[in-house]
């Protein structure tokens, strides 16, 4: 008989608890451990459980997430902190297997993982391969904007929308005023900039999908590249990736089927991220499209268990 992982995720009710327990609930594989409702707040009882599992998502707000990480004293537990807690600490790898080459046997060493957030995701996975290659300077002051669905609010937004009476909910929503969200610091870190880039977000009225634009001058880049060039690169770094696809320059099912707008929700339901370049002989637009509820959350989560545990990174996804 085949020997089963023991998974717990600690914050079962949240938003991404939920996908996550989706996810599992199809697998043969998994043991799914369960606290009682009653008991959700139980340190002791959430220790027992932490303690126990192979593998724990922490779905928590940050400093319940830290609390939660200071339980665990098995040294064989592999911690996923969704949060935003642990993305650029020292001791946690970086739940993002595309990252880098080596990224994936960070992942399976690893006993500490942060899971990466929305946003960043989308961010890292255009702007890193760039600046590896060299074709965008890591100090260069870069901009981004991102339009996302109401489920990235959590509980209380998607009640906010879906209760309806509010004409302004109608609208896009920009937030994020005060430049200070807090995807910036791992936007920053895990692309290699030296600068934190300035960062845009917006809600928009649907549930979910999410897309990541950068906009860049050809001209503050390296010397002589070219739209082709930075889709070139793209290209090898993501080339036999399950996950990522990396779509014509100058998408012409963007700009000549769907007449020049952009689907944000094309990758939903999906773990796959789509990345673009849209490009004139002096300026390009890179994007990225995700959903921000699967491979910008739950689904990158259970993507790096299945790298952790040794198994098919595709499974169950």
């Amino acid at each position: 008989m085949a020997i089963k992982h023991r998974v717990f995720v600690d914050g079962q009710e949240g938003t991404t608890g939920l996908r996550i327990h989706e996810y599992l609930a199809q697998r043969k594989d998994i043991e799914v451990l369960r606290i009682d409702p009653e008991r959700r707040k139980d340190a002791g009882e959430r220790a027992r459980l932490l303690n126990e599992a192979d593998v724990a998502f922490l779905c928590l707000p940050d400093t319940a997430a830290r609390e939660a990480a200071a339980l665990v004293t098995n040294p064989t537990t592999c911690l996923i902190d969704a949060s935003t807690a642990h993305r650029t600490a020292v001791g946690w790898v970086f739940g993002m297997p595309e990252l880098a080459p080596g990224q994936r046997d960070l992942l399976r060493a690893a006993k500490r993982i942060s899971n990466p957030g929305c946003h960043s995701s989308a961010f890292i996975l255009l702007l890193r391969p760039l600046i590896d290659a060299g074709l965008v300077p890591s100090n260069l002051p870069v901009s981004a904007t991102s339009i996302t669905g109401y489920s990235g609010g959590g509980k209380k937004m998607i009640e906010q929308y879906e209760a309806g009476g509010d004409a302004r909910l109608n609208a896009p929503r920009p937030y994020g005023l005060t430049l200070g969200h807090k995807h910036v610091p791992e936007m920053t870190a895990h692309t290699g900039l030296s600068v934190k880039p300035v960062f845009q977000p917006i809600v928009g009225s649907f549930l979910k999908g999410l897309a990541v634009s950068v906009p860049l001058h050809l001209s503050q880049l390296k010397a002589g590249t070219t739209p082709e060039a930075l889709h070139a690169a793209l290209v090898k770094r993501y080339v036999g990736e399950r996950f990522i696809r990396v779509m014509p320059l100058r998408d012409p099912d963007t700009l000549e089927k769907e007449g020049g707008f952009f689907d944000v929700q094309a990758c939903n339901d999906t773990n796959c991220v789509d990345i673009f370049v849209f490009a004139s002989d002096s300026q390009t637009i890179l994007m990225a499209r995700l959903d921000n509820l699967g491979k910008g959350a739950s689904g990158a989560a259970v993507q790096t268990m299945n790298v952790h545990l040794g198994l098919d990174e595709g499974l169950g996804l």
